[in-house]
């Protein structure tokens, strides 16, 4: 049986102050840099290279911060056919394992490129969360815990984007790409709902399945000014309604509203047909594997955090083993390429990669030859920021039924993810009508062998 050895000039960030929750008058400064850009004017942009020959711009935009890409796989993957298998088990099912090059770690023989790679990953093989329904299990996974009636807990993304993010500028700060929108269990999210408290500006931008975002063009049949005076007389009603209902939502609407305007010039970013081909056929197909270039893209010009989900494709109860013989290898190669790459280009110090569902799959097969969910003992990958490489934390028993050794939760997990991006998981929120809390209740620690000294 493999064992479960542990080998061998961030920008600070921008602190949520207590009783400062998205108001408005704390995305002021955001507002101006906005009205001002828009004399830049979409049409004047041919291509994003435009963007960055603005040098006060091109510094900001690309500043050198953390960042994090989450690869969401929806529907929950196996750990049996990933980080944890139990070969020769009635718990195993037919695929074996493989040695790594961390010594006496052993992982998926489905996946040999991340094998390669062990050493820069951190690999949580004790996951064990209370959720075993796909909306319950995929809020606390995102979101970092159950819900606080009556507000709505900020997403992940939402977080980082407000505490890491270059609000000013134009390239969006959280990103969505996701290959059927309406398709997956996100469609369970409300639109207004992703960043809860801290207001709509720290919603994602969405893209989906053909690598752009639509009705973004200006309509030929309206002038520059025609637009320009649309534009003015929208601030001028959406401020006054602010200002005589004194209304913190529709501030934070406005926002992100005018974020479009920004947006406009950056839609070239979100063209992978400007990638070179080598790069897309390096990383495969498949819209879940395009999506992960992009991601790259995107992080690298200057956004703060994208999430790439995959459809909802490992929700395998049925035909199991068939369907994870399909889309391991399609994991296991993006994020040997994703890693590879942001090494290479000397952003995996600084980007933080997560690879996770909601939870994992049952060490027993149904009855049509298919896992069913499972969150009492599951798996999960991470690597890069602050990000220990080379360690396998926690273990299950011999067929996976229970977790043997140093558990982890959603709490542990996002105190964890919050520490390595240079977040204080701790910092408190005191919002109207809530006992005041922090952002990781109950002063859960992070799991210390998994971060860098």
């Amino acid at each position: 049986m493999p064992t479960n050895d542990s080998t061998y000039s961030r920008r600070t960030p921008s602190s949520l102050h207590r009783g400062n929750c998205g108001s408005p008058e704390h995305t002021l400064h955001r507002r101006l840099f906005l009205q001002g850009s828009l004399a830049v004017g979409a049409a004047s942009v041919a291509s994003f290279s435009g963007l960055f020959s603005l040098p006060a711009l091109a510094a900001e935009t690309q500043a050198r911060g953390k960042k994090c890409i989450l690869l969401w796989l929806c529907g929950a993957p196996s750990q049996f056919e990933t980080w944890d298998p139990k070969p020769r088990t009635t718990s195993g099912g037919p695929f074996g394992a493989i040695p790594t090059n961390l010594p006496g770690v052993h992982i998926s023989s489905l996946m040999p490129k991340c094998a390669t790679i062990m050493d820069k990953l951190a690999v949580v093989r004790s996951m064990q969360t209370e959720p075993n329904e796909h909306f319950q299990g995929v809020d606390v996974l995102t979101r970092g815990d159950k819900p606080r009636q009556p507000f709505i807990r900020p997403i992940l993304g939402s977080v980082v984007a407000q505490q890491l993010g270059q609000l000013d500028s134009p390239v969006p700060q959280f990103i969505l790409l996701d290959p059927c929108p309406e398709g997956n269990e996100f469609k369970q999210f409300k639109a207004g709902n992703w960043a809860g408290w801290l207001g709509a500006e720290y919603g994602p931008v969405r893209a989906g399945g053909e690598y752009s975002i639509p009705n973004l063009k200006q309509l030929e049949s309206i002038s520059d000014i025609d637009h320009a005076d649309r534009e003015a007389l929208r601030q001028f009603l959406s401020r006054k309604y602010e200002n005589d209902r004194r209304s913190q939502a529709a501030g934070s609407l406005n926002a992100a509203f005018e974020r479009v305007q920004g947006l406009m010039q950056c839609a070239p970013l979100f063209d992978l047909n400007a990638l070179p081909e080598a790069d897309r056929q390096r990383y495969g197909p498949g819209a879940f594997a395009q999506h992960a270039l992009q991601a790259r893209h995107l992080i690298e010009n200057g956004s703060t955090f994208v999430m790439v989900a995959n459809g909802m494709p490992w929700d395998n109860h049925v035909f199991q083993h068939e369907m994870h013989q399909m889309l391991v290898p399609e994991l296991d190669n993006i994020l040997y390429q994703l890693i590879d790459d942001l090494q290479q280009r000397g952003l995996l110090q600084d980007t933080l990669v997560i690879a996770m569902g909601e939870f994992g799959r049952t060490p027993w097969l149904n009855d049509s030859r298919g896992r069913d969910h499972y969150s009492k003992a599951w798996s999960l990958a991470m690597a890069g920021a602050g990000i220990r490489g080379g360690v396998v934390h926690g273990a299950t028993d011999e067929l996976g039924y229970e977790v043997t050794e140093q558990a982890v939760d959603n709490r542990q997990l996002f105190a964890t993810i919050f520490r390595a991006l240079g977040i204080d998981p701790h910092e408190e929120y005191d919002l109207p009508g809530l006992p005041t809390f922090s952002r990781v209740e109950d002063n859960v620690a992070p799991i210390a062998e998994l971060l860098q000294v």
